[in-house]
C-alpha cells in the first residue's frame, strides 16, 4: 500500500462505461444497447440498457463456447451470496434461463421460490453463444442482489456444455477457470458526453510512454508533469478524458492527477518519474491536492458544469502536477507497456466559474481504518462542517460521494477527512506516553485477538468514540473536535418492483419494499 502524503483517500465514482472497447463477440446483438463492455479479449463481451421508468435492466451476453453462460450481480466479488442468471440454447434452437442462487462456492442452486430472470431471445452461431435476458434493478426477493446506483460487482462463467436436463434443476458441469468478474457501474447519477462533442477543441494530455509495469501484485507508480506554458492567458478545461491504454484495462486500477503545491520547484529536464514510494522525499509536496481522479468502473470522459470549468495557464498558481498510477497484476503479468494518462480539453472562452475538487472521508491511516480481520460488513462514518462547502455555491454530483466538484474554487480547502485523535488511541491502548506512536498503534492493532463479541465492541468504539475533522489543505489544516459523530437523516424509503418484465409476456406484480442506504462503508483495500 503506497503511504502517500500523510494520507491517501478513498474516492467514489459514479459514471458508467458508455462505449465499447474491443467487442469480440462475431455476433450482432439483438438490438440497440446503451452501454457495453468487453469482459474478457476473445471470450465475453456484455451489452446493457437500463430503463429507469419501469425500473428493469436488459442485458445480452455473448460468450464463446456452446454450453452454458452465466452472468451474476455479486455483493462482495465471489460466489458467496451472488445472484446468477443461467442459460443455455439446446440443440432446437429453444433458449434456458435459470435464476440461480449461490450460497458459497459450491454449484449454485436454483431459486424456486420466485424467478426473476427472464430470458428473450438467444442463439448459437460461429462458436458462440448470444442470450439476452431482462430482470428489475430490485426484485426484494431475498435470494437476488439489487442492482443500485454506482458500481455494481458481476461475475461470469460458462461450461462447455448444456446443462445435463436428465437430473434434477439440470446439472451444470464445473466451469475450472472459465470465469473472471468485472466491477462496472451498470447504472448511474451521470449522463457522460460523446467525445466528439469536443473535436476541435484545444487539448493537452498527461500521459506515460511505454511504461513497463513491474511483474508486482500491486504497483502505485508516480510521475511529475509540467503545466502546458503555450496558454499566456487563463484557459478553462471544460472535460477531461481519461486515456486508459486498451492493451491494459485488467491492470489499471485507478489514476489520480494530483496538483504541485505552488511553491514546488523542480528540474523541467529531470522531473521525477518512479515508484511512488521510492521518490516519496521529490514528490512530496505533491502528494496531497486532488485535482481529478478515475478508478475501476468509472465513465472515461467527465464534462464539467456550464458555468464552470478547471483553470489552466496564464495566472493559475499550479504550474506541476503529478499523475498516480495504480497497477492491479494477480497474475504477475510480465513486459507490459503502458501508456495510460489523462486529457483536458479546453472551451474557447472564460466561465463564470473556477471549479475545484473536495475530497473527504476518513483518514487513510491506522488513526482512522482499523477493520476488523473477515468481517462481512463495518461501518466508518466520516463528518465535514458546513463551512469546508461554503465556498461553493452548488455541486456537480450528490454530497455523499466521497469526491465532488465545486465551485467557485477556494484556494485554502482541498480536503476534509476525519479520524480519531491521539488522546482516544493512547486510552484504547492503556497507553502512559506523552505521544501517541503510530508505529506502535499499527503494531498493536495487528496483534488484537479477534472474537464476534469484540468485533460488535469495536464497532461500538467507532460509533460512538470523539473525532478530529481535518480540513484546509497541505500545511493549512484546521482542526475540529467532534465529541461525536453528528446524526444524519437516512434516505427516503424508495419503492421496488417484484414480478415479471412487461417484455417478458406475463403479468407483473408489484410489491412494495423498503430500503435506507446513506452510509459509507469504507474496506480496507482501498486505493
Amino acid at each position: 500500500m503506497m503511504k502517500i502524503y500523510a494520507t491517501s483517500y478513498t474516492i467514489l465514482l459514479l459514471f458508467v462505461v458508455q462505449n465499447s472497447y474491443g467487442i469480440s463477440s462475431p455476433l450482432e446483438p439483438f438490438t440497440t444497447y446503451r452501454y457495453s463492455t468487453e469482459l474478457q479479449l476473445d471470450v465475453a463481451d456484455l451489452w446493457w440498457t437500463v430503463d429507469e421508468i419501469e425500473q428493469e435492466i436488459t442485458f445480452e451476453l455473448h460468450i464463446k463456447t456452446l454450453g452454458w453462460v452465466a452472468l451474476g450481480i455479486s455483493p462482495a466479488g465471489g460466489m458467496k451470496g451472488a445472484d446468477i442468471g443461467l442459460g443455455w440454447v439446446d440443440k432446437a434452437g429453444e433458449v434456458h434461463f435459470q435464476d440461480r442462487y449461490a450460497y458459497g462456492t459450491s454449484r449454485p442452486v436454483v431459486d424456486n421460490t420466485t424467478k426473476d430472470w427472464f430470458a428473450l431471445k438467444g442463439r448459437e452461431q460461429n462458436g458462440w453463444t448470444a442470450i439476452q435476458f431482462k430482470r428489475f434493478l430490485d426484485t426484494c426477493d431475498t435470494m437476488d442482489v439489487p442492482i443500485k446506483s454506482g458500481t455494481n460487482i458481476l461475475i461470469f462463467a460458462y461450461g462447455l456444455d448444456d446443462p445435463d436436463m436428465s437430473q434434477s434443476d439440470g446439472s451444470i458441469y464445473y466451469h475450472d477457470k472459465r470465469r473472471g468478474s468485472r466491477i462496472l457501474p451498470l447504472q448511474s447519477y451521470g449522463n457522460p458526453s460523446p467525445e466528439e462533442k469536443f473535436a476541435g477543441l484545444d487539448s493537452f494530455e498527461f500521459r506515460l510512454k511505454d511504461y513497463v509495469v513491474p511483474s508486482n501484485d500491486t504497483t502505485y507508480h508516480c510521475k511529475i508533469y509540467k503545466a502546458p506554458t503555450s496558454f499566456s492567458q487563463r484557459r478553462h478545461a471544460i472535460a477531461h478524458k481519461t486515456l486508459i491504454d486498451p492493451n491494459n484495462r485488467d491492470l489499471v486500477h485507478h489514476l489520480l492527477l494530483y496538483e504541485c503545491n505552488p511553491t514546488a520547484v523542480f528540474d523541467d529536464n529531470n522531473l521525477p518519474d518512479g515508484l511512488c514510494d521510492e521518490i516519496m522525499p521529490k514528490i512530496a509536496q505533491c502528494a496531497s491536492n486532488i485535482a481529478s481522479g478515475w478508478a475501476v468502473g468509472g465513465d472515461d470522459i467527465v464534462e464539467f458544469p456550464e458555468i464552470g470549468g478547471y483553470p489552466v495557464g496564464g495566472d493559475f498558481e499550479i504550474k506541476y502536477y503529478m499523475v498516480q498510477m495504480h497497477y492491479d497484476n494477480p497474475k504477475l503479468t510480465p513486459y507490459r507497456r503502458d501508456n495510460s494518462g489523462i486529457r483536458f480539453y479546453l472551451g474557447k472562452e472564460l466561465r463564470q466559474y473556477d471549479i475545484g475538487y473536495l475530497t473527504f472521508g476518513a483518514d487513510s491511516s491506522y488513526a482512522a481504518i482499523a477493520i476488523p480481520p473477515e468481517t462481512d460488513r463495518f461501518i466508518i462514518d466520516s463528518y465535514c462542517p458546513a463551512e469546508a462547502t461554503k465556498g461553493g455555491e452548488r455541486t456537480r454530483d450528490e454530497m455523499c460521494l466521497h469526491m465532488f466538484v465545486y465551485y467557485p474554487r477556494m484556494r485554502n480547502v482541498y480536503g476534509c477527512m476525519t479520524f480519531f485523535s491521539q488522546e482516544v488511541w493512547k486510552e484504547k491502548m492503556n497507553s502512559s506516553e506523552s505521544s501517541l506512536n503510530y508505529q506502535a498503534l499499527g503494531k498493536w492493532l495487528k496483534e488484537l485477538t479477534w472474537t464476534p463479541d469484540s468485533v460488535i465492541q469495536w464497532q461500538e468504539f467507532y460509533n460512538d468514540a470523539p473525532r478530529v475533522v481535518m480540513v484546509g489543505r497541505a500545511g493549512n489544516f484546521d482542526y475540529i473536535n467532534l465529541t461525536k459523530i453528528p446524526e444524519y437523516e437516512d434516505l427516503e424509503p424508495t419503492k421496488c418492483k417484484r414480478g415479471v418484465p412487461n417484455s417478458a409476456i406475463h403479468k407483473n406484480v408489484f410489491i412494495l419494499c423498503t430500503f435506507i442506504s446513506l452510509f459509507i462503508t469504507i474496506i480496507s483495500n482501498y486505493f
